[in-house]
């Protein structure tokens, strides 16, 4: 049995993102009990070199919708990064599920082997369809799916393991 590209890739943000959500529902529920702004956990993060966790999500969605416009040699819909609210993030990530939901799998047919550019601060990376989402796609969007829960969790708010691989 041989899994195909959109397999391994449009169901895995389709759960990551419900996870998020989740996630963004007990970070509300915890600003509301603890009496503070949302916008402190929004704009939390975990050094300060990095993303906060509007950040991270932003990044998920753009590696996300990257990947289905890149995989299917198509365009991907361009958000602005402008999230400043628990509600702006939760749109973002609708705006996202309803991309991927619209891209066809039979979009995918071929993918494997598509030849993917990726423009980069570095420069241009050049991979085979395969290579981009098993090497890059997934670990990139995990990690970030990664940090935001941890960004959330190291902020107070109560998320355990089994939130995160979505069994609560």
């Amino acid at each position: 049995m041989s899994i195909t590209p959109y397999e391994l890739s449009v169901p895995a943000f389709q759960s990551g993102f419900a996870v998020l959500s989740k996630l963004l529902d007990k970070a509300e529920a915890f600003a509301e009990e603890k009496k503070i702004k949302p916008e402190i956990l929004v704009n939390a993060r975990l050094a300060p070199d990095m993303l906060s966790l509007a950040g991270q999500i932003q990044r998920m969605s753009d590696t996300a919708k990257g990947a289905a416009a890149r995989l299917t040699g198509t365009e991907a819909p361009s958000f602005a990064d402008d999230e400043t609210s628990l509600a702006d993030l939760r749109a973002r990530i609708e705006k996202t599920t309803a991309y991927l939901a619209s891209v066809p799998e039979a979009a995918f047919a071929g993918a494997e082997e598509r030849t993917v550019v990726l423009k980069t601060r570095g420069g241009e990376m050049s991979s085979s369809g395969k290579a981009y989402l098993l090497s890059f796609v997934l670990p990139n969007f995990y990690f970030h799916l990664t940090t935001a829960y941890a960004i959330l969790r190291h902020n107070g708010v109560p998320v355990g393991k089994l939130d995160y691989l979505g069994r609560t």
